[in-house]
């Protein structure tokens, strides 16, 4: 098996695409890609980036907010 990345210019290359999928011959693996083309870790980036907070904390801050 061999993987490659495509990049759909028209519609009907997509649907060229999705009728060989029916006919067993590829498979298709849906990916979100931003329009941009970049694709990041937003996981990684993030982990650790908020502290758990307790209840009555969250409560007062959206207390104050409004």
């Amino acid at each position: 098996m061999q993987t490659i990345t495509i990049d759909i210019l028209n519609s009907k290359a997509l649907r060229i695409l999705q009728d060989l999928e029916l006919l067993e011959l590829i498979h298709l693996r849906k990916e979100n890609i931003p329009q941009n083309g970049s694709v990041k870790d937003w996981t990684a980036q993030y982990k650790g980036a908020m502290t758990k907070q307790t209840l009555p904390d969250i409560d007062k801050q959206l207390h104050d907010l409004r």
